[in-house]
């Protein structure tokens, strides 16, 4: 099993309205993406961060299936402008050793066939996870 965790805090500038909207479309992604077994959305407690979510997902196959799928590209298309601070990472129960490199390499060919989903990462005042891309702007 692999659980795919998403920690973020919005812009200050972002209105009620546009948080729960990227709020909604966030648990959209974990009722509508069949790869998804279980997933939560809610109050990050306990970090430095304001929200996150968490999607359980079975496999490799059906990580790529939650990366490509259309609910989750709108979540990025109208959540990742609002927010100061994204973090993703990944817990697994799999004892391939080379899970993590497969996993980064899922990202990174995501990214590599959609640029203005990588402009939209690149762009964010602070991101780390998987397989991020380079930024595409300079200071």
């Amino acid at each position: 099993m692999i659980y795919h965790h998403n920690r973020f805090t919005f812009k200050t500038t972002v209105t009620a309205e546009q948080r729960e909207e990227a709020l909604a479309s966030l648990r959209n992604q974990g009722e509508s993406i069949d790869a998804v077994a279980r997933y939560v959305v809610g109050r990050d407690i306990g970090g430095e961060f304001e929200y996150g979510a968490v999607f359980v997902i079975e496999d490799l196959d059906g990580y790529w299936d939650y990366l490509m799928a259309p609910s989750h590209a709108h979540t990025d298309r109208i959540g990742l402008p609002l927010l100061e601070s994204f973090v993703s990472y990944d817990t697994t129960d799999s004892d391939d050793p080379d899970i993590a490199q497969k996993i980064a390499d899922l990202h990174t060919r995501r990214y590599a066939g959609d640029p203005a989903l990588t402009k939209l990462v690149a762009d964010l005042p602070s991101y780390t996870g998987s397989g991020a891309p380079t930024p595409t702007h300079s200071g």
